[in-house]
């Protein structure tokens, strides 16, 4: 899905680069004058990575990370909130938002994350979690009733400097024994021990992944087919997903 939407968003700007070739630097203006003046009158906007024309015509679309706002053709007006297609009752703004937050599965560096697997470990899933989140907690109490699995953690401390020091106490021990940590403190409540330090630039990855990807909340599922979730899932409904994908293959 997260592929889809990269070739998708390519093409757009395929299709406008031509456009400039062809009708000359003034058909693409708008994007020029919009990226000079909304941060120029607005210097809170956060960096702007990319403009395009939205469905609407005189409309354009101003992309902020994994957000997106509207602006007319100078940047003079800037609209926040949903563009629907009436005629396909469809949000566009979501359709186009989701797409964006969407993860291409493999291309996840998994080197980065704690793994763990029981049985087979045939059925994969990625969870963001924090070391002091108790939803986090709840959900990995609840994989304990889930055979065959691989579970990838990234490990995301943003819930304080109590949570950074889990983080670096859990990632610092022998990488095969991560898991086994990760699972006693989740779990049975057991600490972290003491570890020595180490290279935690991956967890500086994980939170630089996490801000690219809008996750706001732990934890977060990742499966193979891209979607993610938010919160926890129910052991009918992880189930059930883990069904649909093998039946996919």
């Amino acid at each position: 899905m997260a592929g889809s939407a990269r070739r998708s968003e390519g093409l757009v700007a395929l299709a406008a680069a031509l456009v400039c070739s062809l009708a000359g630097p003034w058909a693409c203006a708008d994007e020029a004058a919009i990226r000079r003046n909304l941060p120029a009158r607005m210097p809170s906007l956060a960096h702007i990575d990319g403009v395009r024309p939205s469905a609407m015509p005189g409309l354009w679309e101003v992309r902020i990370g994994t957000e997106i706002l509207y602006s007319d053709a100078d940047g003079s007006f800037v609209l926040e909130g949903a563009l629907i297609d009436t005629r396909r009752q469809v949000d566009l703004t979501e359709e186009r938002e989701t797409a964006l937050k969407a993860f291409d599965y493999d291309a996840l560096p998994m080197r980065d994350a704690v793994t763990w697997s029981r049985g087979s470990g045939a059925r994969h899933l990625v969870v963001f979690a924090d070391p002091n989140c108790a939803y986090c907690r709840k959900f990995e109490k609840l994989l304990n009733d889930v055979p065959n699995v691989t579970v990838h953690t990234f490990l995301i401390p943003i819930l304080g400097e109590d949570s950074v020091t889990k983080a670096h106490a859990i990632w610092c021990a022998p990488p095969s024994q991560r898991g086994q940590i990760w699972r006693h403190w989740m779990v049975d409540g057991v600490a972290p021990p003491a570890a020595p330090d180490c290279d935690t630039a991956a967890l500086d990855r994980n939170l630089s992944l996490q801000q690219r990807h809008g996750i706001v909340g732990t934890p977060s599922l990742v499966f193979r087919d891209g979607e993610r979730v938010s919160g926890v899932m129910s052991l009918t409904a992880l189930e059930s997903k883990f069904a649909s994908l093998s039946q996919r293959r």
